[in-house]
Order: structure tokens, then C-alpha cells, then sequence
């Protein structure tokens, strides 16, 4: 379009040109109609020019944002594609450590309920271990106490008395009660006759045969508590011990199932955002990837239309010199 402006231009200059020269030299003085076409297609050559300069440094700029963009984008890529595998790693090794985490503190609650279970169970055996403990220890003082009673009075010659005491009716219940290993069957039916009153008023106890008896029952008896008082302190120091054992074995397992509760919830809420920032990252990926090649496509175009554009501007700019060349030769001038 502009090699025919300035074709018509080049045609009107050399009609001028005719004109000029039949004209007198008076007019010559004038200006030459020639010289304002030169003038105005080098003026249009300088607009373009400057036009070309602008447009240039504009198409920089957007080349230079294309290179930046692709560059960014291309760095935006890689990394979600680095970060999208170690996601997926770290969600998995999070959710193992949470599946272990329930499984060790579901152990702890169990573990935990069974102490309670075994300590509740120690201490009412405990109970009833002193219960029975209270009750033969008080039986045997009791046995104990009749024993020597019944000594001390036969020693003082005072049975006919004695056989008439409660005491007397406690002994004889021991000495029905007595297994063999306290008192053989002989001495069994001896104690019972003197207990009976059916060895008569002329009995000697401070050399006789009961009180013998009597003393050897009371030695095996002592004997026999103090083996129980052992056994009961034995039994208490056994049962400190195992309340001991069984209370920091609960202390343990509840620090335990407080420690896998709050790792627990951490983990819970780690994993829950590790799967968003996941899902973020790939909508961010997909989203980087489709730009670029949008933007690849508009970059290209853009190359391309610039090529394209300084063609035109170039076939321009060399249609207006050829044209202000021609009438620059032209004698008119």
C-alpha cells in the first residue's frame, strides 16, 4: 500500500515537475511542490522509523517476559514434579506411623486395663489374706492364753478350779479341734479324761502327764503362729512390692496412651494437610503446564507477527527512500 502512495506521490511530483518548468522564474522562487512530496515521505519514513523503535522495544519486553515466564514456569514444573513423589512418600510413612501409632496405644489401653485388673485383684486377696490372717492369729492368742492358764493352775494344784473356767471349755475345744500333727490320739483321749473331771480330785499336776501334754501343745502352737506371723508379713511386703510394679507399670502405660493420643492428632492433621498441599500442588501443575503451552503458542505467534511486521515495515521504508530517491534525481528539484 505504500509502494503505490508513493507511486501516486511520484506521479503528482512529476506533474509538478511539468508544470514548474513552464512556469517563469518568478515563480520558481516560490516553493517547489516536489520538495513538499520529499519532505512529507521523509517525514513518513521518520514516523515509521520511530514507530519500529517503539514497537521493537515493546516486542523485547514481551519476548523478554516470554523467556522470564517460561523459564519461571518451567522451574514451577520440575518442582511440583519433585514435590509430588516426596508427598506421596511422606503420606504413606505418615499414615504407616499413624496405623502403629493406633495399634501402640490401643496395646497401652489394654495393657493399662490389665493392671488395673491385676492390682484391684491383688489388694482384695490382700483383704481377705489379713482377714483370715486377724482371724487365726486372734484364735491362736486365744488357744495360746487358755494353754497357759490352764498350766498355771494345774502347777498351783487348782484343777478342780480350773476344770470350771471358760478357760477350761476353750481348751477343751482345742483339744477336740487338734489335728495329729498337734496332738497324737493318746494324748487326745488324756487331755479329754482331765478335761472331763473323769480322772477324780486325786490328780497331781505339778509332775504329771497333762501338763507335759499341755506345754508340748503350747510350744507347737507358738511355733505354728509365729510361722503364721512370718508367712502374714511375708504376704504384705509381697503385695507392697506388687502394688508397686503394677502402679508404675499404670503410670507408664497412661504417659504411654497420652503420648500416642497426642501423636495421634498430629499425625492426623500433618497427613491432612500434606494431602491438600498434594492436591494443590497438582492443580498448580496442571495449571503451570497448560500456561506455558499457551504461552508457547502466544510467544510463537507474537515471533512470528513481529517477522511478519518488520517485512512490511522494511518493504516501507525501502518503497519511500526508492520514491524520494527518484524525485530527489528529478531536475525539477
Amino acid at each position: 500500500m505504500v509502494r503505490l502512495a508513493a507511486a501516486a506521490l511520484a506521479s503528482l511530483a512529476w506533474g509538478a515537475s511539468a508544470a514548474v518548468s513552464a512556469s517563469n522564474a518568478a515563480e520558481r522562487g516560490a516553493m517547489n511542490p516536489i520538495r513538499k512530496v520529499v519532505t512529507m515521505l521523509q517525514n513518513m519514513q521518520k514516523r515509521i522509523e520511530e514507530e519500529g523503535a517503539k514497537e521493537k522495544e515493546l516486542f523485547e519486553k514481551f519476548m523478554c517476559y516470554c523467556k522470564t515466564g517460561q523459564s519461571e514456569l518451567g522451574a514451577s514444573i520440575e518442582s511440583a514434579n519433585t514435590k509430588m513423589p516426596a508427598l506421596a512418600s511422606s503420606i504413606e510413612a505418615a499414615e504407616g506411623k499413624l496405623a502403629q501409632s493406633k495399634e501402640d496405644l490401643k496395646g497401652a489401653q489394654t495393657g493399662r486395663k490389665g493392671a488395673k485388673k491385676d492390682l484391684a485383684e491383688a489388694i482384695a486377696l490382700r483383704g481377705k489374706e489379713a482377714k483370715q490372717y486377724a482371724k487365726e492369729k486372734a484364735e491362736a492368742d486365744t488357744n495360746l492364753a487358755a494353754i497357759a492358764k490352764a498350766v498355771a493352775a494345774l502347777e498351783k494344784g487348782m484343777s478342780s478350779g480350773f476344770l470350771q473356767t471358760p478357760t477350761a471349755r476353750v481348751l477343751s475345744r482345742v483339744v477336740s479341734q487338734a489335728d495329729a500333727d498337734l496332738l497324737q490320739e493318746d494324748d487326745r483321749q488324756t487331755l479329754s479324761a482331765f478335761l472331763s473331771g473323769s480322772q477324780g480330785a486325786d490328780y497331781a499336776p505339778g509332775g504329771g502327764e497333762i501338763v507335759g501334754i499341755l506345754k508340748q501343745m503350747h510350744d507347737t502352737m507358738k511355733s505354728a503362729l509365729q510361722d503364721l506371723v512370718k508367712t502374714e508379713q511375708e504376704g504384705i511386703q509381697s503385695h507392697e512390692l506388687l502394688v508397686s510394679a503394677k502402679e508404675k507399670e499404670i503410670a507408664a502405660q497412661t504417659a504411654t496412651i497420652e503420648a500416642k493420643t497426642k501423636q495421634i492428632g498430629e499425625l492426623g492433621v500433618d497427613i491432612v494437610q500434606m494431602k491438600e498441599d498434594a492436591d494443590d500442588t497438582a492443580k498448580a501443575l496442571a495449571a503451570d503446564k497448560k500456561y506455558i503451552k499457551e504461552l508457547e503458542v502466544s510467544c510463537k505467534t507474537k515471533a512470528d507477527e513481529w517477522d511478519e511486521r518488520c517485512k512490511t515495515r522494511a518493504e516501507e521504508l525501502v518503497a519511500l527512500g526508492d520514491t524520494v530517491k527518484v524525485l530527489n534525481d528529478d531536475d525539477a528539484l
